[in-house]
């Protein structure tokens, strides 16, 4: 393989200046990557080199269909590669994280228990039936112990489902000491990987998962693809995802039917070529990438909002846990939604603003934050979120605070 380029010469698509009100223009800040990534340029690339050849995958005997299945079997390798997938390892392409997770949710064995906590985005929360929830520990080493004693009791089979950074804090979870104690007590582990895998290697061995789930349109690759890679025995052994035309391996007269083994027995239907040679390239430029930037630009962030008088990062762990390039914080005195529109309308930044897919966790923050700025305040119905990656320059960062100062 080439060498690999490292983030000072990964660069994105980006709008570039945005008018605002007073009739000035200002370089867009794009503030909401946790949300969704600007695309790379050599993703965008990719696909462009790939449009002139687009064709049927899998279905088709001329040039089109030989080059497009070529280069969708690569990209499954290519993404294969980038979380250091076995032999023993199925890697099924998938819409996004959600897609991901519900279809590991169709996969599972009867009887399986799933153990979660509630500090997870609902793409981890709600696939599952009837799951066991623990609630949301204060450090990574309270993860640890409460895990080992809710396996302790169970019997049969068990998933695990955590996330390896949080969407809402930015916190790096324990998940290889979490994987350890799963696999102590017999059970599995499937990770949420897509805050992660954009800002640190999130391979399978190191993280001791048994399942990975991310999106691509997370790590700079928003063509509409995901996956969830991990053991082949549950995915070969349920019925499939979807059923329809490619995952069938035959269908008889009388409409038996034979499905496919492997990643094809839950990719039915004309898969997303583009989404996921997309996904493959933005994993072969950050294979090795170097992202030390984003720290100091997340460190930046949390010094000055540390800075502000009305304002309170939220936060799970302690201060000084790992984290990736997500910041949420309350504002007391000031209406979230106005903050965000006037940050977007009147200054060029784009933050998010709500609850982030993580209602229960958000919630208890927000409480807990209020609570340490002024015990007797009302804490406000959402949070606001910036978070950086490739593209985000110190300016941005700078220019949000001056605006909260301000504002």
């Amino acid at each position: 393989m080439t060498s690999l380029p490292t983030s000072a010469r990964l660069t994105v698509r980006s709008p570039g200046e945005v008018k605002l009100p007073d009739g000035r223009s200002v370089e867009f800040a794009h503030l909401d990557v946790a949300a969704t990534a600007p695309c790379l340029d050599l993703v965008a690339d990719a696909v462009a080199d790939l449009l002139p050849w687009y064709g049927s995958v899998h279905r088709g005997a001329g040039a089109l269909s030989e080059r497009c299945t070529r280069e969708y079997e690569q990209a499954r390798e290519t993404v294969a590669e980038f979380l250091g997938c076995d032999e023993h390892d199925s890697v099924v392409f998938t819409r996004n994280t959600t897609d991901a997770l519900n279809l590991l949710a169709h996969v599972l064995p009867a009887g399986t228990t799933v153990v979660t906590f509630d500090a997870e985005h609902h793409a981890n929360l709600l696939p599952w039936r009837a799951p066991l929830r623990i609630g949301a520990p204060r450090s990574p080493r309270a993860a640890v112990d409460a895990l080992d004693a809710v396996l302790a009791g169970l019997t049969g089979p068990v998933l695990v489902a955590v996330t390896a950074a949080s969407n809402v804090t930015g916190e790096v979870w324990p998940v290889a000491e979490l994987a350890r104690v799963a696999h102590r007590h017999g059970a599995r582990i499937a990770v949420d990987a897509a805050q992660l895998a954009p800002h640190a290697p999130a391979a399978m061995a190191a993280l001791g998962a048994d399942y990975v789930a991310l999106s691509g349109h997370k790590l700079y690759a928003p063509f509409g693809a995901g996956v969830l890679a991990g053991r082949a025995d549950w995915l070969d052994a349920a019925p499939p995802y979807l059923a329809g035309g490619g995952a069938t391996a035959a269908v008889s007269a009388g409409f038996d039917v034979r499905w496919h083994t492997g990643p094809a027995r839950h990719e039915a239907g004309t898969p997303n070529l583009l989404g996921a040679v997309a996904l493959a390239a933005a994993c072969r430029a950050l294979r090795g990438a170097d992202l030390t930037a984003e720290h100091h630009l997340v460190d930046r962030l949390r010094r000055g909002l540390a800075a502000l008088p009305h304002v309170t990062e939220l936060r799970l762990f302690g201060a000084d846990a790992d984290r990736v390039g997500i910041v949420s914080f309350a504002v007391l005195g000031t209406d979230p939604d106005r903050l965000g529109t006037a940050l977007g309308r009147d200054h060029g930044i784009g933050v998010r603003v709500g609850l982030f897919c993580a209602h229960p966790l958000t919630r208890r923050l927000l409480r807990e934050a209020t609570a340490r700025l002024d015990p007797a305040a009302t804490p406000p119905g959402s949070a606001v979120r910036a978070s950086v990656g490739i593209g985000t320059r110190p300016e941005h960062v700078d220019r949000l605070l001056s605006c909260l100062v301000a504002l």
